[in-house]
């Protein structure tokens, strides 16, 4: 899929850009171009990873000059670049629009106008039914992605996207947050221990992006299936990792906070589709037929079982035991530690 391909990252030195790009290295990749405003992180990606296929641009989304030089003669671009941050967008709604919004389209201009083949941009379930700026602002990211390939004419460019939670482990994620407390011999903070949080790890958002990347056509959602936990579960799993003793504290909900995360609306049900790994999205004319591009175009995927939303308190549920599996198998614990 990447034999002699030349590939772009955007926000390439962030957690799922570094991961992603320690993929691709294991391929028979020509280029890959990282994308990003952290001078520091770039320098120390080059020199952690030194390979010469490696080529790293400072530069931001919302200067389209810069994306415009940064996607000439690249053949695949994965779109991760965002600002992320719930509480931060509150208190700064536009500059996360200039950045996943205007951002976004610059880059779909300049891939357009660059005839690159194929765009997969990263998502979030928070754009799904959102009650925050942040997730506004994805799902105007999504539509904008989607939509791209409605009005590109002729050109071959296809856009896919794929929507999933945060990814266990990583910096925004409740497992650093209860490691450093309980570390610290500080209380965990809890809002809900009865909230539901969908468990993906860096290596299923990477194949998840490659599916999309291999089985997309354009126009498409790619949702993975994933099982979910409890805070609950996962505060008791993280204390017998740690073999320390902690307590909690309850702290309010915060505002536009989610008791359990939704991956699929009540209203995308009708337009989903399934295959033994991923929900499939798609965009339809009321028909029943995928028509983007004005090219009507079979599904390769049954129907849905799902009736009603996709929801992490209706998903399958990881067991204390299943989840320090994979915390151990993953080595989570040493990676957030260093964060």
């Amino acid at each position: 899929m990447f034999e002699g391909k030349e590939v772009l990252i955007t926000g390439g030195t962030g957690s799922l850009g570094t991961a992603l790009t320690k993929y691709l290295l294991k391929t028979n990749v020509k280029t890959i171009r990282i994308f990003s405003r952290d001078e520091l992180k770039q320098v120390n990606m080059r020199e952690e990873l030194s390979d010469k296929r490696l080529r790293f641009l400072i530069g931001d989304i919302r200067d389209k000059d810069r994306l415009y030089r940064a996607v000439e003669d690249i053949d695949i671009v994965f779109h991760a670049a965002a600002l992320k941050q719930v509480p931060v967008a509150e208190y700064n709604p536009f500059e996360f629009v200039k950045t996943n919004v205007n951002g976004g389209q610059n880059l779909i201009d300049a891939c357009l106008d660059k005839k690159v083949q194929s765009v997969v941009a990263v998502g979030t379930d928070k754009a799904v039914s959102p009650s925050t700026t942040y997730g506004a602002s994805k799902l105007l990211m999504e539509r904008l992605f989607i939509s791209a390939n409605f009005y590109k004419g002729d050109r071959k460019t296809k856009f896919t996207c794929v929507r999933y939670g945060n990814v266990l482990g990583s910096r925004g994620s409740i497992l650093p947050i209860f490691v450093n407390k309980i570390l610290s011999n500080k209380k965990i903070p809890i809002t809900d221990p009865s909230m539901t949080r969908f468990n993906i790890t860096m290596n299923q958002a990477i194949n998840l992006i490659l599916r999309a990347e291999k089985y997309g056509k354009g126009g498409e959602i790619f949702v993975p299936k994933l099982k979910a936990f409890t805070v609950q579960n996962m505060k008791n799993t993280v204390v017998e990792l740690l073999g320390k003793k902690a307590s909690t504290i309850k702290i309010p909900v915060r505002v536009g906070e989610k008791y359990h995360e939704v991956l699929i609306s009540k209203h995308e049900i009708r337009n989903t589709y399934e295959s033994k790994e991923d929900y499939v999205v798609y965009n339809f004319d009321g028909q029943g037929v995928d028509t983007i591009g004005g090219v009507k175009k079979k599904i390769p995927y049954k129907k849905t079982k799902l009736i009603k939303e996709y929801s992490s308190d209706t998903a399958e549920l990881f067991t204390e035991k299943e989840l320090k599996k994979i915390i151990t198998k993953e080595k989570l614990l040493n990676k957030v530690m260093n964060y």
